[in-house]
């Protein structure tokens, strides 16, 4: 079972592993990206990890914050994990550019309510 008293540790683990991303690919463009594999795989293991911490957030929580696409980034977890040798680097290059911003947001605005 998910333990609400948790959550906020998650969302941190969350906002952590979304500067990191930021960090590895900072003023890359999406081909440099692409074939830097050391800052590829570094990328695509803490896009896991935010998977990871999202589906360990209590099912509480998730229902409270509708307006977070909880299940999609579970599912790009499940995909990064198990689909390893067809990751589509496209989708990869947009969840770093359009959704871990607004991810980001909504994990800051969460934490400071809690």
């Amino acid at each position: 079972m998910r333990e609400p008293l948790r959550d906020k540790e998650r969302l941190n683990h969350i906002l952590t592993a979304i500067q990191h991303v930021e960090e590895y690919t900072n003023g890359l463009t999406q081909a440099q990206l692409n074939s830097d594999l050391l800052h590829l795989h570094a990328t695509v293991y803490n896009i896991q990890i935010i998977g990871e911490a999202v589906y360990k957030l209590s099912l509480e929580f998730k229902e409270n914050h509708p307006k977070t696409p909880w299940k999609v980034i579970e599912k790009m977890r499940h995909i990064l994990v198990h689909d390893y040798y067809q990751i589509n680097k496209d989708v990869l290059w947009s969840v770093i550019t359009e959704d871990l911003s607004p991810l980001k947001a909504q994990a800051e605005e969460y934490i400071s309510n809690l």
